[in-house]
C-alpha cells in the first residue's frame, strides 16, 4: 500500500456510504482518501458489461427510489448532477390469467385501476405519500428518540402494525392490491408478513406516489461517478484496486470510516475496541442471501399485460400469499419451486443500456443465506409464466450465487445485500442501542455502512452521520458543509 503523509480521515470502501462519508469530509476542509479493493468506485452502484459487449447491467442497485427522497442526495442535489428518468408507473406485479396490478406515479390513477379496492388503497397509502418527506425524514435517522414529526411516524407505525402481521388483508376484497404491497415488503429479504418489512415496503409506496422511482441515464454507476467527481473536486483522493487488511497498512490518520460490515469494522480496529463493543457486534446477524441473474435479450420483455412496460420494477411471483410463502420458505432454509423475482427492465427507459432494439434484464430471487445454489432456471421459468416466450429472447445470461455474492462484495455476508438483517430489532438496534450508532466506542473510528443506522438502501445517509458525528466529536465543526453544486 503507498505510503502518504499524515491524512485527516482515510475512508475504507467506496460504496453509496463511503464516498457520501467522503464528500462531507472533504466539503468540510478534511484531507481524505478514500481505498476500495476493487477497480471502479460504486459497491452497490456499479454498472459493467457482464454478458455481451454494448449490454451494461447493474451490478446491485437499478432504480432508485431513495434519490429523490433522501436527505443526504437532497443536500446534494443529485438531480442536478445526474439524468434520471422516472416511469409513469413506479412498479407492478403481475398475476395469473394476464391480470396486473399497477402502482402509478398518480395515486388517483392507481386507485381508478384498482376499482373496488381503489378507495382501500388511497386510504392507506395516501397520508403516507402526502407527507413522504417526513416518512424520510422518520426512516432515514436512527430510531432512537423521539421523531421530528410524531404524528407522521405514528401514521406509519399504526399502518405497518395493520399490514406486518397475519390480518392484512383486511382492508382488501380483491387479490391486487395485497399483492402489489407485498412485491414491495419482499425487498427486505424477511420472512412476510413481518412488521418491519411492512415499514420498509410502504415507505417505497409512499415514494412511488411522492416522487416516482427513477433510473439514473448510464446505470447506477453515473451516481458513483458524481460522487466520485465532487470528492475529487474538493481535494479528495481515491485509491482503486487495494484491499485494506490491516489499519497497519494505512497512512496515518485523524480518522477512520468504515464502508464495511460491522464485523470487518470490528476485526480491522479490534485492538482499539472495548471488549463490550465486539460481544455486541458477535450478536449482530445476517439476513438471508440473493441469488442475481443478468439478461442480455434480443428485445423487451413480452409481458402479457402490456401495462407493466409503463414500469422499470416489476415484482414477479403471484398472489399475496405465494410470494410470502416463498419469502418464508427461505427464512426457513429452503428454496421452493414458486421463487419471488424481483426484476428491472431500465432500457426500456434509458437507450445508453443496449444496442439498438435490445434490452438488459436484472433480476434477483431470495435463498437461504450463504446458499451456493445458482436460480437461473428458476427465474425463466416465473418469467416465462408472466411473459410467455421470454426465453426465446435470451442471448446471454449470467449470475452470482449467494456465495459468489459475498466474494464480489464482502460487506454481502452469505449473500446478505442488506449487510445485516434488516428486522425490527435491527434496525434499532444497528448495530448497537444508541443515539450515535456511527461513533464507535474506538479513537477516531466510525461505521458509515448499512451495518449502521438507518440500514440498507442507496441514500448515502449512514456516511453522512458518520461525518457529521466525527466532524462534531473529532474537529469541532458543529456547522455542517453545503453539499449543494458550486455554480
Amino acid at each position: 500500500m503507498p505510503s502518504a503523509s499524515s491524512l485527516d480521515a482515510v475512508v475504507i470502501g467506496s460504496g453509496p456510504n463511503g464516498l457520501s462519508a467522503a464528500v462531507t469530509l472533504a466539503r468540510a476542509g478534511l484531507s481524505v482518501r478514500v481505498y476500495e479493493r476493487n477497480a471502479t468506485a460504486g459497491g452497490g452502484m456499479r454498472t459493467e458489461e457482464i454478458t455481451l459487449p454494448g449490454f451494461r447491467h447493474d451490478i446491485c442497485s437499478a432504480v432508485h427510489p431513495l434519490a429523490f427522497a433522501s436527505g443526504f442526495f437532497r443536500r446534494f442535489e443529485l438531480e442536478k448532477r445526474v439524468r434520471f428518468v422516472t416511469p409513469t408507473a413506479s412498479y407492478a406485479h403481475p398475476l395469473d390469467g394476464g391480470r396486473a396490478a399497477v402502482a402509478y406515479r398518480d395515486i388517483e390513477r392507481t386507485a381508478d385501476a384498482l376499482g373496488r379496492d381503489g378507495a382501500a388503497w388511497r386510504a392507506l397509502i395516501g397520508p403516507l405519500a402526502r407527507h413522504a418527506d417526513e416518512v424520510a425524514q422518520f426512516t432515514g435517522s436512527a430510531i432512537v428518540g423521539l421523531p421530528r414529526h410524531p404524528l407522521v411516524a405514528a401514521r406509519l407505525g399504526a399502518t405497518a402494525l395493520l399490514q406486518g402481521g397475519p390480518w392484512w388483508n383486511l382492508p382488501f376484497r380483491t387479490e391486487e392490491p395485497g399483492a402489489l404491497l407485498t412485491g414491495a415488503f419482499a425487498h427486505t429479504t424477511l420472512a412476510l408478513p413481518s412488521v418491519a418489512g411492512a415499514a420498509a415496503g410502504l415507505t417505497l409506496a409512499a415514494y412511488g406516489h411522492a416522487r416516482g422511482w427513477p433510473v439514473p441515464i448510464g446505470g447506477s454507476q453515473s451516481i458513483a461517478d458524481a460522487l466520485v467527481a465532487d470528492l475529487e473536486a474538493h481535494g479528495g483522493e481515491l485509491v482503486t484496486g487495494t484491499e485494506v487488511t490491516s489499519l497497519a497498512d494505512l497512512p496515518e490518520s485523524r480518522i477512520v470510516v468504515f464502508d464495511t460490515h460491522v464485523r470487518a469494522a470490528a476485526r480491522l480496529g479490534e485492538d482499539r475496541l472495548a471488549p463490550s463493543y465486539q460481544r455486541s457486534v458477535s450478536r449482530f446477524r445476517s439476513g438471508n442471501g440473493v441469488c442475481k441473474v443478468d439478461f442480455a435479450l434480443s428485445g423487451p420483455v413480452p409481458w402479457a399485460n402490456p401495462e407493466l412496460n409503463e414500469t422499470a420494477t416489476v415484482h414477479v411471483g403471484g398472489t399475496r400469499a405465494a410470494v410470502a410463502r416463498s419469502e418464508r420458505e427461505v427464512a426457513r432454509g429452503a428454496i421452493g419451486d414458486d421463487p419471488y423475482v424481483l426484476v428491472s427492465q431500465p432500457s426500456l427507459f434509458d437507450d445508453t443500456r443496449a444496442p439498438a432494439g435490445k434490452h438488459v434484464l436484472w433480476a434477483y430471487t431470495h435463498v437461504p443465506h450463504g446458499s451456493a445454489a445458482d436460480r437461473t432456471e428458476a427465474v425463466i421459468r416465473q418469467l416465462e409464466r408472466f411473459a410467455p416466450g421470454f426465453r426465446d429472447l435470451i442471448l446471454a445470461s449470467t449470475s452470482r450465487t449467494a456465495d459468489q455474492m459475498e466474494l464480489y462484495n464482502p460487506n454481502y455476508l452469505g449473500g446478505d445485500i442488506s449487510t445485516g438483517m434488516p428486522d425490527l430489532r435491527q434496525l434499532i438496534v444497528r448495530p448497537v442501542l444508541s443515539p450515535d450508532p456511527w461513533r464507535m466506542p474506538g479513537r477516531g473510528l466510525y461505521l458509515a455502512s448499512a451495518s449502521a443506522a438507518p440500514g440498507p438502501g442507496v441514500h448515502g445517509l449512514g456516511g453522512y452521520y458518520a461525518a457529521r458525528s466525527a466532524l462534531r466529536h473529532e474537529f469541532g465543526v458543529t456547522h455542517m458543509p453545503s453539499l449543494a453544486p458550486e455554480e
